[in-house]
């Protein structure tokens, strides 16, 4: 047969062959495409290319298995023979945001999609667990970079609909089906939302430090989320005190002291013991002070820079650091209305929610009071040179300053500084705290050890106590003593031994899938206590390590494992609650559980798991309403009653474990008619360790309301109940009963709770129904002891203090170099073009990019605005400096390139996000797709200013 060549079979022909190769590809590699792809996200491709009848029928697969819809997909393209199909296919998928599986199949290399199974094993081995921890609402505002809106719109449905819990399994579900880096981006969103227990089973690291085995160790309980400050006998005392500030060693009218200063801080005088406190820091030394809660630290913080002040008239920067918004707000206007009468001194305050350009604020102002990370990220982002541009450095609770602490941040630089050059002037350091009882340890010379830690992180030497003045002291700071009241625990409890005996049958059930024993060396863990707590954070971490030589007999293993441990986690969380307070409120979150793992919808595991629920249900019902009451509830009565029959003004601080419980003591007070004119108050943090069934911590607002109505005189409440977040720096005169129930921890937690008693007559009771805890609160009172002469040790010798500390700081020196030494990624200056992730088109080179304080890339190319269109911005704000205008879009496929900002006085700046581009080699035409700018491989100028001019950048037209 002739064949004839301008007939349409030469067309065929040459299609076929032309996409032989691409068919053989998306056979190869369609394991990876079947894990990833979701055909009702394509649907625009195979409407264009395939009949309606594959379309519906592989759409109607989607709904029992997206998988076996994306093979079915696979197939049917795989007996395509339209010209362009292909490239359609790419173009879909670009244009759907499957922006890795693109870039995969256009270079057909999957090394980056290949780097994402291990995650996806590690995801589907504790699926279980952490879908019953997570808040998914929560998460979707920091996971737009791996989950398109159609996604985070559909989980939020879910989770409208169904709950919680069925929400964190969709999420799991996109997560699994990502193209994407999302690993670290649901990392560091967990992170955000401080949704700890679900990072922490996303944490592979062996080495990863554990919950303590130490059962009383308040480590995990006592992060300090929020805090109020206290200095001065009552509100109206402390700005009286203020008024009565006066200064030793004043130089004479002539020296140029500011009249302001002098003529405000002669009136009147400091107390003793505050005159103590200051002295050396008014000698110029850099100082902690340590001294009491209600002593009036801050009052001695403001005659320091009164001294300071008059010492360097105009030259004085000073900074004032709180370590918590609301600390800041308050000490803010305490600094405003002291300096309020002299317009020679100018105090401004920064916070974390403000935009200001740090070093207009510094030149501007004689005071800063301000939040450390406000200054760590300016000295980040270089508005500020360095910390030498202040004279004076003032730390509240400087005792923070360690670790990862952004009062540790600012002192290691000061530090590198000195250590780098001792002949450069740095600013003076005063640290205040109530205590330096930092760290571990059983013995004074440890206890010395950790605080001459402290004082080298504080570059100090000198630490002032009260000694010389004590009596003065004792006579203005009531420290109340403290009462133990050891209760009885219930003589036997039906409740109890019922859910024992549903986590020993959960316990049998996972010993068959697997040898739970050899997966944590914990051994005699009671149920309903932290031990078994820390057993089963222990287990989950093995498990997600577990190997066995059969891949999908190891991810059921793990996946059953994650179930059974999950469960056995909130019977023994019902247990501690069952413990502490009513039987009723221990059914009520596991009934709350149930029902979220009800409306998730569950497999046959979890329906044998409720079902141990659903069997006894009745029986613990039953035991709810009927049982025994809480012997600890009938001692908080009889002490509730007795004090405020005694006086009916007590304002109460009532300090819990957890939050489950602070919940739960509220309910029970509010239903117990002798109680219920306490109208308690709970005060619980922003979110951290939160559970989906407690609640995920209140908002600053709330948190600040609640405070307000407690000290309010019009006796709305008489009565608050805190976990840890109250403990430091709650500023509440009027408190004169602390109440500790099975509330424990360290010295500075035992030194802050009892200082929350400021009233005169202050009573510090510890309710405990158990011996150990009781123990180790004396073991407090006494390790406090040890303290006090570990300091008073260091005091007597300073030559020994000062070799110690210069000693420590030689060592931490060379450990921050080590980490630092860690070499940068080279940069190319070749010429590249930023070209529209979604549809190609030409943006600009990369000659044109400036780099703005180190975060900012401008598109330095007034032409750019014929290749984008922009609208009004929804919300239009300021950071840094720079004003957002408006939104800017391709202006052909609308896809989002970033905004239009003015910056000081030049306007129209196109400030734009590497994500929204891929980089081309105008060479080689190599392309690239970066999530961040730090990873481009070439170099940027940085803006200046005096690149802008009319002619280069006029108006817009």
């Amino acid at each position: 047969m002739k064949f004839d060549w301008r007939g349409p079979d030469l067309v065929h022909r040459l299609a076929a062959k032309m996409y032989e190769l691409e068919k053989q590809n998306l056979r190869h590699f369609r394991q990876y495409i079947i894990q990833i792809l979701r055909p009702s996200h394509i649907k625009v491709f195979m409407s264009e290319y395939l009949d309606d009848a594959s379309v519906e029928r592989i759409l109607s697969e989607e709904k029992v298995s997206v998988t076996s819809a994306a093979e079915m997909l696979l197939e049917r393209m795989r007996q395509l023979e339209e010209t362009g199909w292909f490239q359609g296919f790419l173009d879909t998928l670009l244009a759907s945001d499957y922006t890795g599986l693109h870039a995969a199949i256009k270079e057909w290399d999957f090394k980056e999609l290949d780097a994402l199974q291990p995650f996806r094993v590690l995801l589907d081995r504790i699926e279980p667990s952490i879908t019953k921890n997570m808040k998914p609402r929560e998460l979707l505002e920091h996971m737009s970079d791996c989950l398109t809106q159609r996604e985070c719109e559909e989980i939020r449905a879910v989770e409208q609909q169904v709950g919680e819990i069925a929400a964190s399994v969709q999420l799991v579900a996109c997560l699994r089906r990502s193209d994407k880096q999302w690993f670290k981006v649901l990392k560091s969103a967990l992170d955000a939302c401080n949704q700890e227990p679900v990072l922490n089973l996303l944490e592979q690291n062996e080495s990863e430090k554990c919950v303590s085995e130490d059962e009383e160790n308040m480590g995990a309980m006592a992060t300090v989320c929020f805090e109020y400050r206290e200095e001065g006998e009552s509100d109206d005392g402390l700005l009286k005190s203020i008024n009565e500030i006066s200064l030793t060693n004043q130089p004479s009218e002539g020296a140029g002291v500011v009249a302001g200063v002098s003529e405000r801080s002669t009136e009147k005088k400091l107390r003793e013991y505050q005159k103590e406190l200051a002295s050396a820091a008014f000698s110029g030394e850099n100082t902690i002070i340590c001294a009491p809660t209600g002593c009036g630290k801050t009052i001695v913080a403001l005659a320091i820079c009164e001294h300071h002040l008059k010492k360097f008239p105009g030259k004085a920067k000073i900074v004032f650091m709180a370590t918590k918004v609301e600390v800041y707000e308050q000490q803010y206007n305490l600094f405003i209305k002291h300096f309020s009468k002299d317009p020679e001194i100018r105090v401004t305050g920064v916070c974390g929610d403000m935009e200001v350009c740090m070093q207009t604020v510094v030149e501007n102002n004689e005071v800063v009071v301000l939040t450390p990370q406000c200054l760590v990220n300016a000295l980040q982002k270089g508005e500020l040179e360095s910390l030498q541009v202040f004279t004076l450095l003032l730390l509240d609770e400087c005792h923070n300053t360690t670790g990862k602490h952004p009062y540790n941040n600012i002192m290691n630089r000061y530090l590198d500084t000195k250590l780098a050059d001792p002949t450069k002037t740095l600013p003076q350091v005063v640290g205040l705290t109530a205590s330096v009882g930092i760290g571990s340890f059983k013995n004074q010379g440890e206890a010395e050890i950790n605080i001459c830690q402290l004082c080298a992180n504080l570059d100090t030497r000198v630490i002032a106590t009260v000694k010389k003045h004590i009596d003065d002291l004792r006579s203005y700071v009531h420290i109340p003593e403290k009462e133990f009241f050891e209760v009885a625990p219930r003589v036997s409890d039906p409740f109890i031994r019922i859910i024992n005996n549903i986590m020993s049958n959960i316990e049998e059930l996972a010993r068959k899938v697997y040898n739970i024993e050899t997966l944590s060396p914990i051994v005699n863990r009671d149920y309903g206590s932290q031990k078994y707590e820390q057993w089963i954070v222990d287990v989950q971490k093995r498990c997600k390590l577990l190997q066995l030589s059969d891949p999908e007999e190891e991810r059921r293993v793990c996946r059953a494992l994650f179930n059974y441990t999950e469960h056995l986690r909130k019977y023994n969380d019902a247990l501690i609650i069952n413990e502490d307070a009513r039987t009723k409120d221990s059914l009520d979150y596991l009934e709350a559980f149930i029902e979220q793992v009800r409306n998730a919808g569950f497999d046959e595991t979890e329906r044998k798991l409720t079902a141990f629920f659903d069997a006894q249900r009745e029986q613990l019902l039953r035991l709810a309403t009927e049982g025994q009451e809480n012997p600890k509830l009938q001692e908080l009565k009889f002490i509730l009653d007795e004090e405020y029959r005694n006086n009916d003004q007590t304002r109460t601080v009532l300090f819990v474990r957890t939050r489950a419980l602070a919940d739960a003591l509220k309910k029970w007070i509010d239903e117990t008619d002798c109680l219920k004119f306490l109208k308690p108050g709970v005060l619980i943090g922003r979110g951290r360790r939160s559970s989906q069934l407690v609640g995920s911590g209140m908002t600053l607002t709330s948190q600040k309301g609640v405070l307000d109505s407690f000290k309010s005189s019009s006796n709305q409440s008489k009565m608050l109940i805190a976990t840890s977040v109250a403990d430091e720096g709650i500023d509440i005169p009027q408190c004169n009963l602390v109440l500790m129930y099975e509330y424990v921890g360290n010295v500075v937690k035992m030194v802050q709770v009892r200082g929350r008693g400021r009233a005169a007559g202050s009573r510090c009771f510890l309710i405990s129904s158990r011996k150990d805890r009781i123990e180790k609160e004396r073991q407090n009172m006494h390790r406090e002891k040890i303290v006090e002469k570990a300091i008073t040790s260091l005091q007597n010798s300073p030559e020994k203090l000062q070799a110690r500390v210069n000693l420590l700081q030689r060592d931490e020196k060379i450990k921050r170099d080590y980490v630092n030494l860690s070499p940068e990624k080279p940069r190319t200056v070749g010429s590249y073009k930023l070209l529209c992730a979604k549809c190609e088109a030409f943006a600009c080179f990369n000659y044109n990019l400036r780099v703005l304080k180190d975060c900012h890339h401008i598109i330095l190319d007034p032409s750019v605005f014929k290749r984008c269109t922009t609208v009004p911005h929804n919300n239009p704000k300021s950071f840094g400096g720079i004003t957002k205008t408006q939104k800017m879009y391709c202006a052909d496929c609308k896809h989002d390139w970033g905004i239009i900002a003015s910056y000081l006085s030049i306007r129209d700046l196109p400030i734009v996000k590497i994500e929204s581009f891929v980089v081309q080699d105008v060479v080689t035409q190599r392309k690239q797709y970066y999530r961040k700018w730090r990873d481009v491989n070439f170099a940027m100028q940085e803006f200046e200013l005096t690149e802008i001019t009319a002619e280069t950048w006029g108006m817009r037209e």
